[in-house]
């Protein structure tokens, strides 16, 4: 089996144009696997992703194999994020203009493990210093373990996001509704936050 040599890069503004439609295709793909289950729409993701393009600040870190995109993690200044987030934020006491918010993080089933999930957090924070704020955070969805849809063997993330230094936060979370694979109407879906102290 011929060795994999990742490579990443940190892309904002016009620079993430050209790579819209792969982005767009590699969020569809990882969030249709479980917890998300979300039934993506190419339009709405290109979509999604031009607005980090077009946002002061912003930025996606891209997971390279050769010329072929196979992650990226998202970030941006919380207040520049969906209305949600730092409504959320505002309504636990906190400041949003002191945080940066990690949308995702989306990565090939075959390129786990290889290091590729510490990258992203490391390259994130470090734009965040390079911003000036001071604090991280994003959100995962919170799922019933005993859903049987979750799939055998399934290890939930929280030790990776711990050993990165996030902890969850019990005062925060926010609902987002989106269509599951094989529906027709969304659903609302609850997320709790994860944060961190750069």
């Amino acid at each position: 089996m011929a060795e994999i040599h990742l490579s990443f890069e940190t892309l904002s503004g016009p620079a993430l144009h050209p790579l819209l439609p792969a982005l767009a295709g590699l969020r569809i793909a990882v969030f249709r696997e479980w917890p998300y289950l979300y039934e993506g729409d190419a339009e709405y993701e290109q979509g999604y992703l031009r607005a980090y393009a077009e946002s002061p600040g912003a930025a996606i870190v891209v997971c390279h194999d050769g010329d072929t995109v196979v992650g990226a993690a998202t970030c941006q200044p919380m207040p520049q994020s969906h209305p949600p987030v730092p409504a959320a934020f505002r309504a636990a006491g906190l400041d949003p203009a002191r945080f940066c918010y990690f949308g995702e993080s989306v990565l090939l089933p075959s390129y786990r493990g290889q290091g590729a999930g510490v990258r992203f957090f490391l390259d994130r924070e470090a734009h965040a210093r390079s911003l000036g704020l001071p604090e991280a955070a994003f959100c995962a969805v919170i799922r019933d373990p005993a859903d049987p849809r979750r799939p055998p063997g399934y290890t939930a993330l929280d030790a990776f996001w711990r050993k990165r230094g996030y902890a969850p936060d019990p005062d925060l979370n926010v609902s987002f509704a989106w269509k599951e694979v094989g529906e027709t109407t969304e659903i609302a879906h609850d997320l709790a936050f994860w944060t961190k102290s750069l």
